[in-house]
């Protein structure tokens, strides 16, 4: 389905991005890692790249055309956040840092669309998938937090629901050049978290089931794939059933 196709995913060292990779590879892509913890070697599909820093990210596009020539597919799934994230409530937050946060993912994201897809557009050809949420069209339920120290951070509101329009803006500028920009929404997706979070979480959801890394790895490899060639400006949640209840 993805035959020689090569892939960036960002953050791909995490949670989800390390099963995005793993699917992209079983489905023959060359699936680059482009992650702070990376070493510059595109010899092992990884390369070091800060999101948050233009440099940075022209350096992984320069590095990935010497050697390949071109970039099918592209995903942002990074997930830069300050030390304080979601320490504190609403009222108590630090604007400061709100914006920092603001500044590092979404616009992290714009950064890395902008020089991808500019790349795709002198190409003629290229997808690209953002990692949205839930909490992009949706607003919080409170109360599976209560009883745990976790906390939804208002930034993640801004970010995640910025972020899908942003993509639908993409969709239709780089539209006319064959290139295709989608996001997806997943749910919550089991981490280990508090178990009385996980408890209401799963009481909520029609499937009775918190998310998993292997619901999300398909989506992002379809959307990037030749089958979904019609689709563009399409925002796939996958949740489970907790935003149709």
């Amino acid at each position: 389905m993805l035959e020689n196709k090569i892939i960036v995913v960002t953050g791909g060292n995490g949670l989800l991005g390390s099963a995005i990779i793993k699917e992209l590879k079983q489905n023959g892509a060359v699936a680059i890692n482009a992650d702070i913890s990376c070493n510059k070697d595109l010899e092992q599909d990884e390369y070091l790249c800060d999101i948050t820093k233009e440099e940075s990210i022209k350096d992984l596009i320069d590095a990935i055309i010497q050697k390949h020539s071109k970039i099918d597919g592209w995903v942002n799934n990074a997930y830069p956040r300050t030390t304080d994230w979601g320490k504190q409530p609403f009222e108590n937050e630090s604007m400061e840092s709100w914006q920092k946060n603001v500044d590092m993912h979404l616009c992290g994201y714009a950064l890395c669309s902008q020089l991808a897809l500019n790349q795709m557009k002198i190409q003629g050809f290229g997808a690209l998938v953002n990692m949205a949420s839930i909490y992009g069209i949706l607003g919080p339920d409170f109360t599976i937090y209560e009883g745990t120290s976790m906390n939804n951070p208002s930034a993640y509101a801004a970010i995640k629901g910025g972020l899908i329009n942003l993509t639908k803006y993409l969709a239709a500028y780089y539209g006319p050049y064959n290139v295709r920009a989608n996001c997806i929404s997943p749910g919550g997706i089991f981490d280990n978290q508090n178990p009385t979070f996980v408890e209401k979480y799963e009481k909520k959801t029609p499937m009775k089931r918190m998310g998993l890394p292997g619901d999300i790895a398909p989506a992002v490899s379809f959307l990037l794939s030749p089958g979904a060639s019609y689709i563009t400006g399409h925002n796939l949640v996958i949740d489970g059933g907790w935003s149709v209840v």
